[in-house]
């Protein structure tokens, strides 16, 4: 399809004439070694695609149904108000450690390309073995969850919905967005661009009502904002670590790396707008809900925008569920697009199977990793408390973290004279590598054994599947026939071929 080279817009990517020739057939060449077969995926996400990325994945159900964590382990509201602020300068000094990664190391795929390029494939391989069977699709089942619970509650008012009913239209929105995002990357971006916008403008929506509210002379609830601050050592780092995970997500623009614009630009731009933004407008929501609700509300409500909605907006405060309904489905169409690509790119680099690494020649996306991706979300609805699962994997996700940012650290020892486009002071890896040691102190201090047990057990059981498909190279003659099969009847399944720089077998 030789006219592909020239129409091919944003989300596309170049056929080359070896790929149009043969379209099941494996080159091997890198996309630098000239004459390339197969195919590379296009530089296609703007500045603004990248801000809705990080915002749109950053601010979940999380700022709407829980911000109480903070509050019960700091004590009191001004407390809580500088944790939040805080926890949003942390993140910005992590995602500032990423900008130096993802300009140094301009592959997609994040802290598994970041922690191969520093350690080896096998502690990579092991990022990737969890992140893909547990944490990727946990996140997606509980996103998807929050999302149907909330779609279905005004229809509920006496009573919460059914859960087979929630379980069912959890399992179609996954399937929706893997859809969406299989047929055009670009009609997921502006996807994401329009539910970050609602949930942003639904956030400015509370601050404006907690502003209004202050205005009419409310501020009983502020007049002495440190009263009950806790100052255990224990209470102020588990405080700390809630606002943290609120800011989960703002790494997810490093998984797609090669497609975007000019990264070297705009990768930077847009953590220095949209870390900003979410630490302005979390920290002034906050506010807005301590204007309106006492403590004791804010603690026992189950879900604070709701109860914020039913005291400040009356008849209309049937709006906020569908406000955080429409907040978990923009984060969840970023956390099937964004993490699909570390599912692509481990299969690139032949820590997966290759049938994986394959694009399609018409919409120009990674069918196969989103279609497996997203079996694997819609799988993790079955399980009845699927929430138990982020108890067992918190601190592997701060591990992960904290190793790539220590890897910015060796790479700079091992590498000085890399060419690094973006150069952060050295000071701040070394925060930031200090702070994800506490991080992932806190779970193992403070979680039962038998759940940092199950982490560990979970993370090691990829240690023998490592030994066995990766690093074992004379396999008998069956296996590499069944690869050979599994590859071209994804190739013709899913109409693509491989990516010009994925690693044959």
């Amino acid at each position: 399809k030789k006219d592909k080279k020239s129409t091919a817009k944003m989300g596309k990517v170049t056929i080359s004439n070896a790929a149009e020739s043969k379209p099941l057939q494996d080159t091997g060449q890198k996309k630098d070694g000239g004459g390339g077969g197969g195919i590379e995926l296009k530089k296609e996400l703007g500045l603004l695609d990248g801000v809705s990325l990080i915002i749109g994945v950053i601010i979940g159900a999380g700022i709407f149904v829980a911000p109480k964590g903070v509050l019960i382990h700091s004590g009191s509201v001004g407390l809580a108000v500088v944790v939040w602020i805080v926890s949003g300068l942390t993140s910005l000094v992590g995602a500032l450690c990423y900008a130096e990664l993802g300009t140094m190391i301009p592959r997609s795929g994040g802290d598994y390309a970041y922690i191969l390029e520093s350690f080896g494939g096998l502690p990579a391989f092991l990022f990737l073995w969890v992140a893909m069977l547990v944490i990727v699709p946990t996140g997606n089942a509980i996103l998807a969850l929050t999302f149907s619970y909330y779609l279905l509650q005004p229809f509920y008012p006496e009573c919460g919905p059914p859960d087979a009913a929630v379980r069912l239209i959890s399992a179609a929105v996954i399937a929706l967005l893997t859809a969406v995002n299989c047929y055009d990357v670009k009609w997921g971006a502006r996807l994401q661009t329009v539910f970050t916008t609602t949930k942003v403008l639904a956030i400015i929506l509370i601050i404006v009502a907690g502003a209004v509210v202050l205005l009419m002379g409310k501020t009983e609830n502020l007049g002495d904002p440190f009263e009950g601050t806790k100052t255990d050592p224990g209470e102020l780092s588990l405080a700390l670590y809630s606002g943290l995970f609120s800011y989960a997500g703002w790494n997810y623009l490093n998984f797609v790396v090669e497609e975007i614009k000019d990264p070297f630009r705009n990768l930077p731009r847009a953590i220095w707008i949209s870390l900003p933004v979410v630490t302005t407008i979390y920290t002034l929501a906050n506010v807005a809900y301590f204007v309106v609700l006492s403590k004791a509300e804010l603690l026992e409500s189950a879900a604070v925008a709701v109860t914020f909605g039913d005291q400040v907006l009356g008849y209309m405060s049937w709006i906020m569920p569908i406000f955080v309904a429409c907040s978990t489905f923009g984060g969840l169409n970023g956390a099937i697009f964004a993490p699909s690509r570390l599912v692509f790119v481990g299969a690139r680099e032949g820590h997966l199977p290759r049938a994986l690494a394959i694009i399609n020649v018409d919409t120009y996306t990674p069918i196969p990793a989103l279609a497996v991706l997203g079996c694997l979300s819609i799988g993790m609805l079955m399980i009845k408390d699927v929430y138990t699962l982020i108890n067992y994997m918190s601190f592997v996700e701060a591990l992960a973290v904290g190793v790539s940012v220590f890897g910015l650290l060796w790479l700079r020892y091992k590498m000085p004279d890399a060419e690094r486009p973006i150069k952060m002071p050295i000071i701040l890896p070394i925060l930031f590598s200090l702070i994800s040691i506490f991080l992932i102190a806190v779970p193992i201090v403070t979680s039962p054994a038998s759940e940092i047990g199950v982490a560990v057990l979970i993370v090691l059981s990829g240690i023998p599947v490592y030994v066995v498909f990766v690093m074992w190279k004379k396999k008998p003659r069956f296996v590499k026939r069944l690869s050979d099969k599994l590859y071209e009847s994804s190739s013709l399944l899913f109409k693509g071929v491989l990516e010009s720089s994925a690693k044959g077998e």
